[in-house]
């Protein structure tokens, strides 16, 4: 497999701002080509560098992975010696980085990178230290899936949002970006999906700008690859009670 790739623009634009963009990978070899290739041929006007964390894929992502290590400057490719889960994946990815802004994306497709401009924009115009995607405001378009999820999703934000007394729309959602300033005031420790609930309560006791815009959403179903399951949600109303009353 080959990386469709039309030309790298790491060095290109502000070089007062570079991007991270750091995808923890585990068992995506279905999507990780496509992913990468959208991520990889989104034009910044601003540096960038892709950091992708493979958490012990056993499919075939990993060799994937491997082929690409020197197919691009902007590209750096980390591994796990065993599968740990997201949150430690993405703990790994942040130790990497060198940008002065993160974004956080997953390895599917339910996301699309194309959508990044408008979640920069209000950092770089200076008026959030931290931006979150929402599925659930704004008017783009959305696969129609999983009642459920979507209702445990927005209980899990009214939950959040008890605790931190913030007004999110969608805490679960992948899409988070902020300046990585935000993680030299904050430990973060949960190692499977407790990421989002725990990066949440903690940003929000940091006296920082916080901005939502409207996302697509393009869900995959269970026999299209989706991990997320009813043992994460309980796991996240723990996390959201852990460091919602022990601050």
């Amino acid at each position: 497999m080959d990386i469709f790739y039309t030309g790298s623009n790491c060095e290109s634009g502000d070089k007062t701002v570079k991007v991270s963009i750091v995808i923890p990978c585990f068992n995506e070899i279905s999507t990780i080509e496509e992913a990468l290739n959208r991520v990889l041929n989104i034009h910044l006007e601003m540096e960038r560098e892709i950091i992708i964390v493979d958490d012990f894929s056993t499919d075939g992502t990993r060799e994937y992975l491997k082929s690409l290590e020197d197919k691009d400057e902007c590209l750096k490719v980390m591994y796990h010696p065993r599968n740990r889960g997201k949150g430690a994946a993405l703990r790994t990815g942040f130790r990497a980085v060198s940008g002065n802004i993160i974004i956080i994306q997953d390895a599917d497709l339910e996301y699309d990178p194309g959508e990044y401009e408008k979640l920069l924009k209000p950092i770089v115009e200076n008026k959030a230290d931290v931006v979150y995607g929402s599925r659930f405001i704004g008017g783009e378009s959305h696969r129609v899936l999983f009642f459920w999820h979507s209702l445990g999703n927005k209980f899990l934000t009214f939950l959040s949002n008890i605790f931190t007394n913030l007004n999110l729309t969608d805490m679960e959602v992948c899409y988070k970006v902020f300046r990585r300033k935000v993680l030299e005031d904050i430990e973060l420790k949960e190692d499977r999906f407790g990421f989002e609930p725990e990066f949440t309560a903690k940003i929000s006791r940091l006296n920082c700008r916080i901005y939502e815009v409207g996302i697509s959403y393009s869900g995959r179903t269970y026999e299209e690859g989706k991990k997320i399951n009813w043992k994460d949600g309980i796991r996240a109303v723990y996390v959201i009670l852990k460091y919602g009353i022990f601050k």
